[in-house]
């Protein structure tokens, strides 16, 4: 009998745990970002056909918003590399998240292992999971597998099994869900420290610009409103960056919520289920 007991069988379903990629690696993609947003700076917004003269030391041509981003100073690159790693890596989490809803509507998918379980139709159960894939089917199925497993458990109690069958929902949620956050954080540090960067550039942009009036020992009021608004330039850039980026991470974290959401309300009917059968 104890030739039979190799039956990983069921291990080996629960695969799918290893579902998630890692997604886009931040070492490498924000100095290639910088080395970007450095770039653009100098031949994009540094060129000279936004200045007078073609000289970029000169002012930038009148309504030449170029110039004038170019104009913000050092700061600027900074800034504009904080917009690019948020729009990137909303890109990758907006892409990544999808893959993890599977192939189908989650609510459907939701109704349908619970009808196959009032049905006590595990195998079913687990077709639905293989077709709708992502994180909630490769999640769902690891329960279902380690359900079916338990079932021909003869040496557990039933309330060991059931702390089994919890446990190994956790488990798998806990190996899928944190690929899903990966990088938020990033988006969620970009929110706020883009206002300070840009503030810091604001203040650079004011001294700078009170410096030069206070140089020639008399008001300059044509000067002074053109260093104000290159100085504003920095608060602009950080303050949008900033939007976007909260707006972002509201958006992905409300759907992973969403999804942690429903692969709670089946775990749960997948006990219950094994409760009332088992």
């Amino acid at each position: 009998m104890k030739t039979q007991t190799p039956s990983p069988a069921p291990a080996k379903a629960s695969a799918p745990k290893k579902s998630s990629s890692g997604g886009l690696n931040p070492a490498f993609v924000i100095p290639v970002l910088l080395l970007i947003g450095i770039l653009t700076y100098m031949f994009v917004f540094g060129d000279g056909s936004h200045f007078q003269e073609g000289d970029n030391t000169k002012e930038p041509l009148p309504g030449d918003y170029f110039g004038t981003v170019y104009k913000g100073g050092f700061i600027v690159p900074i800034l504009f590399t904080c917009f690019l790693t948020v729009l990137v890596f909303s890109i990758e989490r907006f892409f990544t998240i999808g893959r993890a809803n599977g192939t189908g509507s989650i609510d459907d998918f939701v109704r349908k292992v619970k009808s196959q379980l009032d049905r006590n139709d595990i195998a079913g159960a687990i077709q639905e999971c293989d077709k709708q894939k992502g994180s909630i089917g490769n999640v769902v199925k690891t329960a279902l597998v380690k359900y079916q497993q338990l079932s021909t458990d003869t040496e557990l109690t039933k309330e060991q099994k059931l702390v089994s069958l919890q446990k190994e929902v956790e488990e798998a949620t806990t190996l899928e869900l944190p690929m899903l956050e990966k990088n938020l954080t990033i988006i969620a540090t970009l929110a706020s420290v883009s206002t300070l960067i840009a503030l810091l550039g604001t203040v650079l942009g004011m001294i700078r610009a009170f410096a030069a009036m206070g140089a020639t020992g008399q008001p300059d009021t044509g000067a002074l409103s053109t260093g104000i608004s290159e100085a504003l330039v920095n608060t602009a850039l950080g303050i949008g960056t900033a939007a976007i980026a909260t707006i972002m991470y509201s958006y992905f974290t409300s759907r992973i919520d969403v999804l942690t959401y429903n692969i709670d309300e089946i775990g749960l009917s997948i006990q219950q289920n094994f409760a009332a059968h088992n």
